[in-house]
């Protein structure tokens, strides 16, 4: 069986269902018929007909089918969702983080009697020997040759160590 990946941007296409209509505009369509059911069962006079229950009818109808129609490959419904969650945010922007509060304050003066510790001593010196300006330039002639095949070489607790293959003058 074949398998292939599908990129996300794909899978935000809304598919076509009948004709042109996709999911969500058959929903929009379809709705006004449940909601003027409804309407027409649920106000007085009750199962009957009336002038004001068929303007609600056509005042969702149309509504409805204002809201299915599609611009720019979304439907107005869409468009209207983004342009109220955009005007519905903040309009100030509250945040500063150079203030000051909720932040813990330090005295500038540590009392260290109750809080001594055994210093650490490290195992070996990291002093390294300067070299003389023609050795450095050695060094450098050395690194930027390619035939020394310079590696980096990392060791399981972090420590790094630099390889140089001999090479032959």
């Amino acid at each position: 069986m074949k398998t292939t990946v599908v990129p996300a941007q794909v899978t935000t296409i809304e598919d076509r269902i009948m004709g042109n209509l996709g999911f969500s505009q058959l929903m929009f369509l379809i709705t006004p018929i449940f909601i003027s059911t409804g309407l027409f069962a649920a106000l007085p006079p009750f199962m009957n007909g009336s002038l004001y229950k068929y303007i609600l009818i056509g005042i969702v109808a149309t509504l409805c089918g204002l809201l299915a129609i599609r611009i720019k490959g979304k439907i107005i419904a869409v468009w209207l969702a983004v342009i109220l969650r955009y005007n519905l945010r903040p309009k100030f922007y509250l945040f500063n983080k150079n203030t000051a509060i909720y932040r813990e304050y330090y005295t500038a003066k540590h009392d260290t009697s109750t809080l001594q510790k055994p210093a650490v001593r490290l195992q070996r010196a990291l002093s390294v020997p300067r070299l003389e300006f023609h050795e450095t330039a050695k060094v450098y002639a050395t690194i930027d040759n390619p035939a020394t095949k310079l590696r980096f070489e990392t060791t399981k607790r972090g420590g790094l160590h630099v390889r140089l293959t001999e090479v032959e003058e």
